[in-house]
């Protein structure tokens, strides 16, 4: 988000904000991106919600703190003192979920409703995966970039076998169709965070998420329910996305 490729026209805000690399508040209209975000999963009857910040993100906590009306979310922080990947951003929320299952998601995509609400109807843990056309067709990611994305296989059961992290060529194409993408919509239990612990940094030096959840799988039996959804997922990772997201979200109504 802080690369300026010079051909990427945003307005004073948006750049100002994108100098920052914090996605979460980059406007769209009239509203920081992640109101979208929360508004929607007020939508699906969500109320209690945990940001996981880094500790130099002041401007998150006072933006939800003081800078915002809630009438429908209580909004709580977390601290990921130091980046080391997604499972141990996850870990700073622990004392927050408590014993109590979760609904975890990313900061920087818009999801569908439907999935929200197919995830809080679950009884145990569960995951969203994203069919890879229907990405292609409503979403603003292009297709080099969806390739790169985690996808999931699930079992004959309708539970999640394996999660592939950055699959290369030759792994896509020896996986049955359609693809199912990992946009990182899961509904945990308190065992995920014994699974976050467990695990060895990646290659990248990164406690991945994805190897904590095949952690789960393999070592603590955990079987994740896979939801097949069919609808596209908004990814705000670059300033060439701004806009296009922009256009997707205009005249939604943002209730917090």
């Amino acid at each position: 988000m802080r690369a300026d490729d010079g051909t990427t026209p945003l307005d004073h805000r948006q750049a100002s904000v994108a100098q920052t690399g914090v996605k979460a508040l980059i406007p769209v209209a009239d509203r920081p991106f992640l109101d979208y975000v929360l508004s929607t999963v007020a939508d699906a009857g969500y109320r209690r919600i945990c940001l996981v910040v880094g500790p130099e993100q002041q401007a998150i906590r006072d933006y939800y703190t003081d800078g915002v009306p809630l009438s429908r979310l209580s909004i709580e922080f977390a601290v990921q003192e130091e980046a080391h990947g997604t499972a141990d951003a996850l870990s700073a929320a622990a004392d927050f979920a408590g014993r109590d299952p979760f609904l975890m998601l990313n900061s920087d995509n818009f999801y569908p409703l439907e999935a929200y609400r197919l995830l809080q109807a679950q009884a145990g843990s569960a995951v969203a995966l994203f069919e890879r056309d229907a990405m292609l067709a409503g979403s603003n990611i292009s297709a080099d970039r969806i390739a790169r994305f985690a996808v999931g296989e699930s079992d004959a059961s309708g539970h999640l076998r394996r999660i592939i992290e950055k699959p290369d060529a030759q792994t896509l194409a020896e996986l049955p169709t359609p693809l199912w993408v990992s946009m990182n919509c899961w509904l945990f239990g308190p065992s995920i965070f014994w699974a976050c612990r467990s695990i060895p940094r990646s290659p990248r030096g990164e406690f991945e998420l994805t190897a904590a959840v095949q952690y789960a799988i393999d070592v603590l039996g955990q079987r994740f329910q896979v939801l097949p959804i069919r609808a596209p997922v908004l990814d705000l990772t670059s300033r060439e996305d701004i806009a296009q997201i922009e256009a997707q979200l205009a005249g939604m109504e943002v209730r917090l």
